[in-house]
C-alpha cells in the first residue's frame, strides 16, 4: 500500500505542475550542467597569472564578461526565487555593467581610428628637410583633399622603366 500512496502523491503533484513546465525545468537543468565546464574554464581566466599575460584591452573584456556572467546568473537565481531583479540591489550592478560595456565598446572602436591631423603633424615635424610642395602635399593629405598618395612601388616602377630605356641605349654598340 505504501507504493500506491507514493504513486498517488506524485500523480497529484503532476496535476498541479503542468507537464510543459516540468519539461522546461529538466531542459534548464541539463543546459546548466553543460554550462558548468565552460564556467570553470572562464573562472580560470580570472587568476592573476592568466590576467597578467593578457593585453589591457583583452583583460578588460575578460573581466567584463566574468562580471556579466555572474550578474546574469544571480539575476536568474532571483527570478527563480520569485524576486523581481528590478526591485533588488542587483539592478544598480546591471546599470554599472552597461556603463562599462559602453566604455569598452568605445575603446575597441577607437583602436582602429587614425587621427590624420595628428599623424600629419608628427610626420611633418619629424622630417625637417621637406620642400614647401611636400609640406603642402602632406597638409592636403591630412585634410583629405588628395584621394591617394603615390606608393613607393609605383614610383620605383616608373624609375625602373626609364632606367631600363637608358640602359638599352647605353648598351647598344655605337656605329661609327
Amino acid at each position: 500500500m505504501e507504493g500506491g500512496e507514493g504513486e498517488s502523491s506524485s500523480t497529484a503533484a503532476a496535476g498541479v505542475v503542468p507537464e510543459s513546465a516540468m519539461e522546461a525545468v529538466k531542459q534548464t537543468l541539463a543546459q546548466l550542467q553543460e554550462l558548468k565546464p565552460q564556467l570553470e574554464e572562464m573562472m580560470s581566466l580570472a587568476k592573476p597569472e592568466a590576467l597578467a599575460q593578457m593585453q589591457p584591452l583583452q583583460r578588460a573584456k575578460t573581466m567584463y564578461l566574468l562580471a556579466e556572467a555572474t550578474t546574469t546568473m544571480f539575476t536568474l537565481r532571483l527570478r527563480c526565487s520569485g524576486v523581481n531583479p528590478d526591485d533588488h540591489r542587483v539592478k544598480s550592478e546591471i546599470e554599472r555593467l552597461n556603463v562599462y560595456r559602453e566604455k569598452l565598446q568605445r575603446c575597441m572602436d577607437r583602436r582602429n581610428v587614425l587621427n590624420r591631423q595628428a599623424a600629419t603633424r608628427f610626420i611633418e615635424h619629424s622630417l625637417p628637410d621637406l620642400s614647401s610642395t611636400q609640406k603642402q602635399n602632406i597638409k592636403d593629405l591630412s585634410k583629405g583633399e588628395k584621394s591617394r598618395m603615390t606608393t613607393y612601388s609605383e614610383t620605383t616602377a616608373k624609375k625602373r622603366k626609364y632606367q631600363a630605356d637608358d640602359e638599352k641605349q647605353s648598351v647598344q654598340p655605337e656605329e661609327g
